[in-house]
């Protein structure tokens, strides 16, 4: 390696030999993979150096976008507040701080502020760092609490004492940071986490003043394939053990005014049989695909009787519906559905005397039930936004059917009117067939022509279904002539079950295949060409990006992979890396050779060649736990190996976050900016 930061790094191979069903492959870049080897630090020193040089000419644009993005957020800012038992609770930020201060005010709005948590306290001194799974005891006088100083998702429980402001000395370390209090106001149930693997496996017991050595084990989920986590019903009469993998899973109840008693199986684990629970008044009441209800129905059962010859079923499955999540009131029911791909939420007295659909008119839009901790009320709080409407929070009375707009996202800066700008979804035609929808915005000035450039979004994995939501941000490319666009393929749930089933194991290729089918079908209609359009995709979107490359290299023009998961059959072999085991039903176990060669034949990394490749920025954490950094690290030293073209290829690794990147509320921005500039900047190299 060299120390002229303008020579393109390149890294040494020492060939590793991988050997599996009679198939050999050489991996020369696998000693990347060791973070404790100094010349490997090096070698991301290097690279990040090199993006350091190679981009030095955008850095005051950088700076430019970043002030520009935060100058459209309130920085004084807060949430609505929600009340829960005697209390209103807020989340709000100051000017100039990055991070929350968590606060309560007792009885009425207009007492005075208990700060609970200034985040922006904590957090000094630290690079990184991350407050969660923040829960108040019954009584309302503690609180409990997780903190990540690293950024890989390990958190360390914290006890606060809330009316004298005492910390409490006992931490809780490599838990997932949320914990359930028991009744007694003493007890809290949380979930441990493998250290080197980080599955979610055990859930212990800990009584408030105790040694967390003395912690007691009152579960261990056995089977690699599941995580579990643990809960307390918004009903504060049970705790709830839940066991999930991707096709199967099972609860254990524990009434919490007996936090050491036995936990009860509610449904034994049976395979292809998903369901999640909640209690109201003496039911449970279930979400399931129970008797192959892909999109899934809703069932309830007594406490008393809660295996699954019990459940009577409540609202039935629907071929044309997803059932997504319930939220129980005293006198209704809440129900979200998706429908052709859009957000719906239904209300379902439990008389019987009224079922109906809360109205929503825009042609594509993002909704969703928001925080509602009260049974006893009429009132119904949602979300609203779209891609042309900022996020709304919205109040509706289910008796007189009015909505009271409690908050509108600010967009400051003077200079944003909705109307300025037009939002559509279109329907492309896949390769055998499908109808794949896309959603996309642009301003009204801007001409639809092949000249025109355009920024497509995807994802498509675990049946996460990417919304046409509202950002800020994003504005930064619209206000300069860019469309932007989500392709919604399949792998996600916007269409439904199905659309996810036909997006995952043997059929994951499907994913690949719709998103450049979409960019295909744009650039037929004159929104772009392939000189001016541009991809991106994170996680298991960048898995999506890097596949693309390999099938259809000269489709973009430039591409930029976040944390993508490229390496996906040495990872899905070594069973030591967090999340292995329990996604073998997403994409397949490759230890069975059907599985193995199918993600072989469209590995990213496996499938590099000697072609052309679209300009890239690729970017990745250190202490990413999601993806491991050396995945996109080992691609990138790869791709600089074997392409043949002269295009930008350039990787950004955050040496102090993980998988979300950084923490700070500002701190994001900066990385969106650094994102933008790189797409901006080769955009305007085709104008020269």
């Amino acid at each position: 390696m060299t120390k002229n930061n303008t020579i393109t790094p390149k890294a040494k191979k020492i060939a590793k030999k991988l050997e599996i069903h009679g198939d050999i492959r050489i991996d020369n870049y696998y000693w990347l993979n060791d973070r404790e080897n100094p010349e490997v630090i090096d070698y991301l020193n290097s690279e990040n150096a090199y993006y350091e040089a190679k981009t030095a000419h955008t850095k005051q644009f950088q700076e430019d976008l970043f002030q520009e993005m935060k100058s459209r957020i309130k920085e004084d800012d807060e949430s609505v507040p929600y009340k829960k038992k005697n209390y209103y609770y807020i989340t709000r930020f100051e000017k100039g701080n990055q991070y929350p201060i968590y606060s309560r005010k007792k009885e009425s709005l207009e007492s005075q502020e208990q700060i609970l948590f200034n985040v922006n306290d904590l957090g000094k001194g630290f690079s990184y760092f991350k407050l969660s799974g923040l829960s108040i005891s019954r009584d309302n006088e503690l609180a409990v609490f997780g903190v990540d100083t690293v950024g890989r998702r390990q958190y360390t429980l914290q006890f606060k004492n809330l009316e004298t402001g005492e910390l409490f000395p006992e931490k809780i370390e490599n838990t997932t940071g949320s914990a359930a209090w028991a009744n007694d106001n003493k007890t809290i149930f949380y979930t441990y986490q493998n250290p080197k693997t980080l599955r979610s496996e055990k859930i212990f017991r800990h009584v408030l003043g105790t040694n967390p050595s003395e912690d007691i084990e009152v579960y261990s989920e056995k089977n690699k394939a599941f995580n579990t986590f643990v809960y307390g019903t918004k009903s504060e009469k049970y705790i709830i053990i839940g066991s999930h993998s991707t096709v199967s899973s099972e609860y254990r109840i524990l009434e919490a005014d007996n936090p050491t008693g036995e936990f009860k199986i509610f449904q034994p684990r049976e395979r292809n049989l998903e369901y999640d629970i909640a209690h109201y008044n003496g039911n449970f009441y279930i979400l399931t695909n129970k008797d192959k209800a892909t999109n899934f129905k809703l069932m309830k059962t007594s406490e008393k009787e809660t295996s699954k010859e019990n459940w009577v079923e409540v609202i039935g499955h629907r071929e044309d519906v997803l059932l997504e999540d319930i939220s129980i009131f005293k006198d209704f029911l809440a129900v979200e559905e998706r429908s052709n791909g859009l957000n719906k939420i239904r209300i379902i007295r439990w008389d019987k005397t009224e079922d109906f659909y809360l109205p929503f008119e825009e042609e594509t839009y993002s909704a969703g039930v928001y925080n509602n901790p009260d049974f006893d009320t009429n009132i119904i709080r949602y979300g609203y936004n779209s891609m042309t409407t900022p996020s709304s929070i919205i109040d509706f009375d289910v008796v007189s059917k009015t909505k009271d707009i409690k908050k509108i996202q600010e967009v400051l800066g003077g200079k944003f009117d909705k109307n300025n700008y037009i939002s559509k979804r279109l329907w492309a035609t896949a390769q055998d067939g499908t109808e794949i929808p896309i959603s996309l915005v642009y301003h009204k000035n801007t001409p639809l022509t092949k000249d025109t450039p355009l920024f497509l979004y995807g994802y498509g994995s675990y049946g996460h279904s990417i919304d046409a939501g509202f950002s800020t941000t994003r504005l930064s490319l619209l206000d300069r002539g860019f469309v932007f666009a989500i392709a919604h393929v399949r792998g996600g749930e916007y269409l439904g079950r199905k659309w996810y089933e036909k997006g995952k194991l043997l059929h994951k290729k499907n994913t690949f295949t719709d998103f450049i089918d979409c960019a295909k079908f744009l650039i037929e209609k004159e929104y772009t060409s392939s000189a001016h359009l541009y991809a991106s995709g994170g996680s298991a979107g960048g898995l999506l990006v890097g596949t693309v490359i390999n099938m259809d290299p000269e489709l973009f023009h430039g591409i930029i992979a976040a944390v993508p998961f490229v390496d996906i059959v040495t990872t899905m072999l070594d069973d030591n890396i967090p999340l292995t085991t329990g996604e073998y039903d997403e994409w397949g176990n490759p230890n069975k050779k059907v599985y193995y060669d199918y993600m072989k034949s469209y590995s990213p990394y496996d499938n590099v060649s000697g072609q052309k490749y679209p300009n890239m920025l690729v970017t990745t954490g250190l202490h990413d736990s999601q993806v491991q950094y050396f995945e996109p690290v080992k691609w990138v030293a790869k791709l600089r190996e074997l392409k043949i073209d002269k295009n930008i290829l350039l990787m950004h690794i955050d040496m102090e976050a993980g998988h979300g990147g950084a923490s700070g509320r500002f701190d994001s921005l900066k990385e969106t900016a650094r994102d933008y500039s790189f797409v901006i900047d080769l955009e305007r190299r085709t104008k020269i």
